[in-house]
């Protein structure tokens, strides 16, 4: 009986370890916040990204910005365009990546082909929203979109300060 309890109080030890471990390996998701202002989002897709060794030390210490970037599809294959990873600083000059390049993104053919026919058809742009660690592996999360209109953007704003007004009634 003694043994038992003392196995549980090391299992409780052990998890509580874990635990910590997972919390302290926390990895940033970088989100471009100005895309959902600006675009209807009308579907979104994760994909996968081919970087370089020093980018994804970039992209785990956050320092990417998603703001200007777009995805473009040429040629049967997805690229990221635009969005500035910053030089990993610890990396020697011969090892450094360049800030701003075409990444490629890795999708099935069959959703490339479905982003192709939508974005050239329907005139919508394919808009990066999220970058965030799976499994150890970065993702990107895609958004096809159409750009909002002034008017929208104003109505947006006005729900949104509806919504703020009766939160803060039914709270009190």
């Amino acid at each position: 009986m003694n043994a038992f309890r003392v196995q549980e109080q090391f299992n409780a030890q052990v998890y509580s370890a874990i635990m910590k471990k997972k919390k302290a390996n926390k990895t940033p998701s970088i989100e471009n916040r100005k895309a959902r202002f600006k675009y209807q989002i009308l579907d979104t897709f994760e994909a996968g990204m081919s970087l370089m060794g020093s980018e994804v030390k970039s992209i785990r210490l956050g320092q990417i910005s998603l703001q200007e970037g777009y995805v473009v599809i040429k040629r049967f294959e997805a690229f990221l365009m635009g969005s500035h990873i910053a030089p990993f600083e610890q990396a020697g000059l011969h090892q450094q990546h360049p800030p701003i390049r075409q990444i490629r993104l890795l999708l099935h053919k069959k959703e490339i082909l479905k982003l192709k026919v939508k974005t050239e058809q329907d005139g919508l742009a394919l808009i990066p929203l999220k970058i965030y660690f799976t499994r150890g592996k970065i993702k990107l999360s895609l958004a096809l979109g159409r750009g909002k209109k002034l008017f929208d953007k104003r109505q947006d704003l006005k729900t949104k300060a509806i919504e703020k007004n009766l939160r803060k009634k039914f709270k009190i």
